[in-house]
């Protein structure tokens, strides 16, 4: 038999003194803990406290895991999920996160939103959201505007401006400007007869040869894919091209197979080269150096 301390009964199994607890309003029992609280409020604070329990006071819910009990707060609350703390509205959480020095490096305050490492907040920054598109496309009958330099030249070098621009013609440019190899290694870039005329680089293709019983293999990195197509999109990306471009800073001296790799990453500050005037005027002397592209 089962006993029941506070109504002093005995009860015939486990099973009927726990449905008890359950029900009685004489008892305040923590299930899990197997724990009776001498009130409705003691039972509460045990379950907003206790580490055993992901337990919502403000809803008087319960749930399944901490996951669960975070996304709820993020949806329902004023609740800051890395510090765990509650606050009374929307703004009292903008003026922590604005105000903290945890998140003030990762806080946009305009769009009062949290970014997961600084440099995601750098690159919200630097979008369209904050920054106007004032750079125009020099090329011909295109009148694409741009955030960055790196988002223009990465237009250009896919292909698709509707000036005929593309990667092999501003490869080009860039090896015809970079006479002092600034930003270019030469013994990377195609130059000179062999390098199968003005606007040509390396191309890759594949034919069904490539299926090797199983999917479509890459024969220069064996990825697979699932259509012929997508193996040969793969192969006209940059992705295999030399890594040419080099960043001008003689601590970092990081490569890339494309300018527009090159300028995104000088635009990061990751480095802290754009701090340095000699590198601010070459990278722009280069990108104004695109526009000279229309003439080819």
């Amino acid at each position: 038999m089962a006993w029941c301390d506070t109504c002093d009964r005995y009860f015939p199994t486990r099973f009927s003194l726990i449905q008890h607890l359950r029900s009685s309003s004489l008892h305040n029992w923590c299930e899990e803990c197997d724990v009776d609280f001498d009130s409705w409020v003691g039972l509460k604070e045990h379950w907003v406290q206790s580490p055993q329990h992901d337990y919502c006071q403000y809803c008087n819910e319960h749930f399944g895991d901490y996951d669960d009990y975070a996304d709820h707060n993020d949806q329902f609350h004023a609740w800051c999920r890395p510090c765990h703390k509650f606050f009374r509205n929307d703004l009292g959480l903008h003026e922590h996160r604005r105000q903290s020095p945890v998140h003030s490096s990762r806080y946009c305050v305009p769009c009062k939103q949290l970014f997961q490492s600084e440099a995601n907040l750098h690159s919200h920054m630097n979008s369209s959201i904050h920054r106007p598109r004032d750079i125009v496309c020099p090329g011909h009958n295109c009148n694409a505007t741009f955030v960055s330099q790196s988002a223009l030249i990465l237009h250009l070098e896919a292909g698709t401006c509707r000036s005929g621009i593309n990667r092999a013609i501003v490869n080009r440019v860039v090896r015809e400007r970079d006479t002092n190899n600034i930003i270019t290694d030469p013994s990377r870039l195609l130059t000179g007869p062999g390098s199968g005329g003005r606007n040509s680089e390396v191309t890759y293709s594949a034919t069904g040869a490539a299926w090797n019983g199983y999917a479509y293999e890459c024969y220069l990195c064996h990825n697979e894919f699932h259509s012929l197509p997508a193996l040969n999109q793969h192969l006209a990306s940059p992705r295999h091209l030399n890594k040419a471009y080099i960043c001008p800073l003689s601590s970092c001296r990081e490569r890339f197979n494309t300018l527009s790799g090159l300028c995104q990453h000088i635009e990061s500050e990751r480095c802290g080269v754009l701090r340095f005037a000699p590198v601010r005027q070459a990278l722009d002397g280069f990108v104004s150096g695109m526009r000279t592209i229309t003439a080819y």
